[in-house]
């Protein structure tokens, strides 16, 4: 896919109209994209092959919870690629119809994961009602569709204006040092295109021989080629007990120092996958 392509993709995202993916996208790639909303992640991953998009863009981890379990494991299902990433700053605002005003407010709905990040808010009005709901702007949708004043969500700005909202409290989250990292994924067979001269960081998936000492033997390389660890982190492998994924993020300035080193790393494990090789992002 050439440059000016990427600029009008169809990107599938995982959740509705007005989500924080979707603002990670546009983000990225500029706001002439179509995004595509899908209900979960796993269709959002099946986007591509039924021809409905051509990347999707997933989050993989939030500073304040962690991993994006369910992401990891459709990656390694998948054919996908990593190609670029983005960091989008996560600020929760209090979302009702025009016309409502905190006093109006009775209950408010958003993710769980959304709610419990407002808990000093929530402190401060302890009459409300929390209610959970599946999506933060699907929470915007659904309140907003009510008519009704005493209702509210907590999203982000992007669903307010997409579902013509009123922020009535903005910023609420508990937290100002809260990011998501995402990832840009398309067909293996067209990373290459997107390669750059900047891409210095990778993402890496292996699995260890059972030997002593294999988790030191698959990491010494990267220390001995001069290759920065970033993260790693283990996951279990489905359907084989007490058996664990690695997944890996370095950073190497001289990429032929970083392809010697994970020839050393595969001759230390029983599987290796590189999953991208891309510019790293900034907060």
């Amino acid at each position: 896919m050439n440059i000016s392509n990427r600029k009008t993709m169809r990107v599938a995202f995982q959740g509705e109209p007005g989500a924080f993916s979707e603002a990670a996208a546009i983000q990225l790639l500029g706001d002439a994209i179509t995004t595509v909303p899908r209900a979960t992640f796993d269709a959002a991953f099946r986007a591509i092959g039924e021809g409905a998009a051509a990347a999707v863009l997933a989050p993989v981890e939030n500073s304040l919870a962690g991993s994006v379990v369910r992401v990891f494991d459709l990656l390694l299902e998948s054919r996908l690629a990593i190609v670029a990433e983005t960091i989008l700053p996560i600020e929760m605002q209090l979302i009702a119809l025009p016309g409502a005003s905190l006093g109006d407010i009775r209950s408010v709905a958003s993710h769980p994961m959304a709610l419990a990040q407002c808990e000093r808010f929530f402190a401060a009005h302890p009459q409300w009602k929390r209610v959970p709901a599946e999506d933060t702007a699907g929470s915007v949708r659904e309140v907003l569709s009510r008519e009704d004043k005493s209702c509210a969500a907590i999203a982000g700005r992007r669903a307010a204006e997409h579902y013509h909202g009123v922020i009535l409290a903005e910023e609420i989250q508990d937290n100002a040092e809260n990011f998501t990292r995402f990832v840009l994924l398309v067909p293996e067979e067209e990373a290459a295109a997107w390669l750059s001269a900047e891409a210095r960081k990778t993402s890496l998936a292996m699995r260890l021989a059972h030997r002593p000492g294999a988790l030191l033997a698959s990491l010494a390389p990267f220390a001995k080629q001069g290759v920065n660890l970033l993260k790693i982190e283990s996951r279990p492998i489905h359907g084989r007990p007490w058996e664990y994924q690695f997944f890996i993020d370095v950073e190497a300035n001289d990429i032929a120092c970083l392809d010697q080193a994970l020839a050393e790393v595969r001759n230390a494990t029983s599987e290796l996958r590189v999953l991208g090789r891309y510019v790293a992002a900034s907060r």
